[in-house]
């Protein structure tokens, strides 16, 4: 019995000649980096960045700190309802999938999918349908099936055909933590992934992460200045190799740095017990142009583009399959 959804994969590489395509979601990452005037310059030192980062983190046999490359890849999923094979398929994710070049050896590893993560159906939820929900006085108030379809959506695509023969291995997604939580030094330590921290519970982003099943751990590489959030199925620490988690601590704290410095490029490191806080003041900027208040603007664009090109002319088709109906889960 078919699936009430269809995924495909396209594949654009992430290098200094990245030009964003028309159906690419404007607000990821890469994308921002990717426009204006310095877009080249800004791709270019960002690669460069993240290789400096992988070499000093991977550091055995390669004293000169320039064994390795990384080679990013934009993975990017559209999906199609089943009921209508003529409609455009919608752009539901993009992540990023890394490939680990050794320069002494000539081999390729594989490294991590997943990386970065954007989902316009995530925009709709956080833009759209979270400030519009209030409770029956009119405060604002937190769905009861807030990301239950984009969830349901996310797992449904890693464990279509489509993901599996493609990639070995479940995601990694590794963002910023929770300016709104207080994180605490543990005394657990991993060789590549650093200080292990935690929290007493956990942030919105995390419960929304909960729901595409994925657990996180908080960890703080050496070199790093605050704590990663990683966001993953099975076993973060023995599932991965240390080139594989290299790569995604090197390309994600790069991103980070660029993104949120007053956190990711303080100018001091993140203590026993901390909380992040986008007003510090004791930070530097990186060179690299990056517009943060344009990207929130665009989610909220984005949000609705979901809105009137998914949510709405399927919302019947959505709900009977978020409510598990047989025919269209099968």
């Amino acid at each position: 019995m078919a699936s009430a959804f269809e995924f495909s994969i396209t594949t654009t590489p992430f290098d200094e000649d990245y030009t964003p395509s028309e159906s690419s979601r404007i607000t990821t990452n890469f994308a921002n980096l990717a426009r204006g005037e310095r877009r080249q310059e800004n791709l270019r030192s960002t690669l460069t960045m993240i290789d400096r980062r992988f070499n000093d983190l991977a550091h055995w046999d390669n004293p000169t700190r320039d064994r390795y490359t990384l080679e990013l890849e934009i993975v990017s999923v559209q999906l199609r309802t089943s009921a209508d094979d003529e409609a455009q398929p919608f752009p539901l994710l993009e992540v990023l999938d890394t490939r680990i070049i050794d320069r002494h050896t000539g081999a390729r590893h594989h490294g991590i999918v997943g990386n970065n993560f954007s989902s316009y159906i995530r925009d709709y939820d956080f833009s759209v349908v979270l400030p519009a929900a209030k409770d029956g006085t009119g405060a604002p108030a937190l769905p009861r099936d807030f990301g239950v379809l984009h969830g349901r959506l996310f797992q449904h695509f890693l464990d279509s055909d489509v993901y599996r023969q493609r990639f070995p291995q479940a995601p990694v997604i590794c963002i910023s933590v929770s300016t709104s939580k207080t994180y605490h030094q543990t005394g657990n330590s991993h060789p590549v992934l650093g200080v292990e921290y935690q929290q007493d519970e956990h942030s919105l982003t995390d419960e929304y992460f909960g729901k595409m099943g994925l657990r996180v751990r908080y960890f703080m590489p050496r070199g790093s200045v605050a704590p990663l959030a990683f966001y993953f199925r099975g076993d973060l620490l023995n599932d991965y190799s240390n080139l594989q988690l290299i790569s995604t601590i090197s390309t994600m704290e790069t991103f980070q740095k660029i993104y949120r410095p007053e956190i990711y490029n303080a100018n001091s490191a993140a203590a026993a017990v901390y909380r992040p806080s986008l007003g510090a003041q004791d930070f530097s900027r990186t060179q690299i142009s990056y517009d943060r208040e344009e990207r929130s603007q665009l989610a909220v664009t984005q949000g609705k583009y979901a809105q009137e090109h998914f949510i709405e002319p399927n919302r019947e088709l959505l709900e009977q399959w978020t409510a598990g109906d047989p025919v269209l889960v099968a």
